[in-house]
């Protein structure tokens, strides 16, 4: 028997002034070549940690989670917190040496150049470590007291593995985790970004500057010469989130609809950093598109294979290109998608009987929310027209 699936793509067009967001090791703003032309990219890491620092931002200290070397500093820490405040009340050596022990069966060793450090960055949730300190039900100083092979020996013991396995954060649900040496830390990520492309060709420009010396009064030259490369371009964005994966990584169906909804508030209103202060280069989507599918999902880019030229307004022009390839999939493949939701400011029959009405950004969300609640409880989506408002 089949698994139902349920997806959630989220289409993005973007203009983007004069900036770079996301560069190489040369300074030069990232780029491919697609369909014979040069265009301007932003990779899907990119995007993705300034995703997850957007989605940061609406919820808990608590809740949210954290991808590092020091998870060792981090609960020791923990444990030399007092046990009024959720600690286990050890002095540093002692919480050093216990915390070193409970991860020794995650097989997190020291990284060769810093001892304070793990060899590997790992993706896990800040509450994960205070149910690690739980998990000592109040043996933390006996322990800490014990030899260092009794001390391993009562740690393997412990259900540590399987503390890191469960009550994952939405993060951490949402992106995934992998541990090659370990692999029952792995978490399947539930949703995939793709890199960011700009619709149409692009050529790299300089920002030449200079800097003045405000207390040089004796000559006119500049204390400061630099170059910045950067390009302007209107970009496309893809992400897809697996609503069926989402849930088996959460368990719960109420936190796996408020995920879905914050996924795709967070993915729309984030914006990677680079050179930000220098170029201040937030902006907010022309088109916002949510296609619903329960088959397999459908990047759109294929739409901007032959480059945008840009006679009308590059934005505009991207819009009606792809509302022409969201109807063309469609019927070609014979695979349209269940719900079509979207936000734009572009107007046009074209885009209206394609992408539907445009929803206040708000509406959007409530939407959706209703859509994964649905089919969460009922395994189904009913028929268009037949949705109820939702709530966040």
């Amino acid at each position: 028997m089949n698994r139902p699936t349920l997806f959630v793509e989220v289409h993005i067009l973007q203009s983007l002034p004069p900036s770079n967001v996301n560069r190489d090791d040369s300074g030069t703003p990232k780029q491919a070549v697609y369909g014979g032309a040069r265009r301007a990219r932003v990779s899907s890491q990119a995007w993705k940690r300034a995703t997850r620092g957007e989605y940061a931002k609406q919820v808990p200290e608590a809740d949210r989670a954290t991808r590092t070397k020091r998870i060792a500093g981090l609960l020791s820490q923990r444990l030399a917190r007092p046990v009024a405040d959720g600690g286990a009340g050890l002095e540093t050596g002692a919480a050093d040496r216990l915390a070193t022990a409970l991860l020794e069966p995650l097989g997190i060793t020291k990284s060769a150049k810093k001892d304070d450090q793990s060899a590997y960055l790992l993706f896990f949730g800040k509450r994960q470590l205070d149910d690690l300190v739980r998990l000592l039900d109040g043996r933390a100083a006996e322990l800490a007291a014990l030899s260092d092979g009794d001390r391993a020996n009562e740690v393997k013991k412990l259900s540590v593995v399987q503390t890191l396995s469960t009550g994952h954060p939405a993060e951490v649900a949402l992106f995934g985790r992998m541990v090659a040496d370990l692999p029952a830390l792995n978490v399947d990520a539930s949703v995939q970004v793709a890199h960011a492309l700009s619709t149409h060709a692009v050529r790299t420009e300089f920002d030449y500057y200079t800097a003045v010396d405000d207390e040089n009064t004796d000559d006119h030259g500049a204390g400061m010469i630099g170059t910045v490369e950067f390009t302007s371009s209107t970009l496309y964005r893809y992400a897809v989130l697996g609503v069926h994966q989402l849930r088996d990584n959460l368990t719960d169906a109420d936190e796996t609809r408020r995920a879905a909804v914050r996924f795709v508030d967070a993915f729309t209103r984030s914006m990677p950093t680079g050179h930000q202060n220098s170029f201040a280069h937030r902006t907010l989507p022309h088109l916002v598109l949510l296609t619903v599918r329960t088959g397999q999902p459908v990047n759109l880019v294929s739409a901007y294979e032959e480059p945008v030229t840009g006679v009308t307004g590059l934005a505009a022009e991207s819009v009606v290109r792809l509302a022409d390839e969201l109807k063309a999939v469609g019927e070609t493949w014979g695979d349209k998608p269940l719900r079509t939701l979207a936000t734009y400011t572009t107007e046009g029959d074209k885009i209206t009987e394609v992408f539907g009405p445009s929803l206040p950004f708000p509406a959007l969300l409530d939407s959706v929310g209703t859509l994964v609640g649905q089919w969460l409880a009922d395994g189904e989506i009913a028929p268009a027209g037949t949705t109820e408002a939702g709530a966040r």
